[in-house]
């Protein structure tokens, strides 16, 4: 019988793969617990110490089950592709399969069978079998419940972003999109309403949320126009501006003050960015703001634009 510890692979264990090198189930279960293997899920077991999270029991079950692959909120999380909410996949990790395999909910696991699932739909990301960047925004916005919610994904998908401490390029262009939705299925058409709606300059769901909030108001701002201070040396990005008006707007993210060194050069930001030539004025709004009393930011904005017109 060869040793537990060898036979797992990256921490992970199945009781097959310890039946098969020899060992008697009967033995085996009290000697993973005196050993202080921590139990998975059925027939999976993680090595002593090894923190169960959510890759874990992902790598897990899809050592138990092959067909398996990451999707909809686990690939996203994989990708680092941000939702509404800042929704992760620790709880219920999602799979799809392509069938004969069936929808299936329980044990904090969700698999979405499906016809449509070939070769470039898959990828591999950290280690773990999941669809591709498009394929996994084609499936979060086809099933979206609101605008909001497909613009974040899509947006986040866009551009180029740190999310979760991590620089990342941007992960798909706006045509390999266009043609994940172009096939007739469930929620597609709406998806593709939705498209057009998106902004790859865009840097955090919060700013995509208020651009969606201004443009129901009426308001059409240019999205992180390129602006220099007036000496030359610095150049600045604010999330939006009123040209003619010369107001810009910034959106502060939950996590955009992460350090003091943070705060101390937003506020150095905000002050360069005041001295840009054709700025009048700034106004600042929390993601609380966008998210809550989008009437009020959206009034605040139109305010200020008619004072700077007069």
């Amino acid at each position: 019988m060869y040793e537990l510890a060898i036979l797992a692979r990256g921490g992970v264990l199945l009781t097959v793969w310890a039946v098969t090198a020899g060992w008697p189930p009967g033995r085996l279960a009290g000697r993973l617990h005196r050993d202080g293997w921590q139990w998975i899920c059925r027939g999976a077991w993680a090595a002593p110490g090894k923190e169960v999270d959510w890759r874990v029991r992902a790598t897990a079950l899809q050592f138990l089950r092959p067909e398996l692959v990451c999707s909809h909120g686990t690939a996203a999380e994989l990708h680092r592709i941000e939702r509404l909410g800042g929704a992760r996949p620790s709880d219920v990790l999602d799979f799809t399969a392509a069938r004969p395999a069936h929808s299936s909910h329980g044990d904090r696991i969700r698999v979405h069978a499906t016809l449509f699932l070939t070769a470039r739909d898959r990828t591999t990301r950290r280690g773990l079998r999941t669809t591709t960047p498009a394929r996994t925004v084609g499936d979060l916005i086809r099933g979206c419940g609101s605008r909001e919610e497909a613009v974040v994904v899509a947006d986040s998908a866009l551009a180029r972003r740190s999310v979760g401490g991590v620089r990342r390029e941007p992960l798909v262009r706006y045509e390999e999109l266009a043609a994940e939705l172009s096939p007739p299925r469930r929620g597609a058409v709406r998806a593709r309403a939705w498209l057009p709606l998106t902004e790859a300059a865009s840097g955090s769901p919060a700013e995509s949320v208020a651009r969606l909030r201004i443009g129901d108001a009426g308001l059409f701002p240019e999205s992180q126009p390129a602006l220099r201070t007036a000496d030359g040396r610095l150049l600045l990005r604010p999330d939006f501006l009123f040209r003619a008006e010369g107001l810009a707007v910034e959106v502060e993210g939950y996590a955009f003050h992460g350090t003091r060194s943070a705060h101390e050069r937003d506020v150095a930001r905000f002050n360069a960015l005041q001295s840009c030539p054709g700025v009048r004025r700034v106004l600042r709004f929390t993601a609380g703001e966008v998210f809550r009393h989008p009437d009020r930011m959206t009034a605040t904005i139109r305010a200020a634009l008619a004072s700077l017109s007069r």
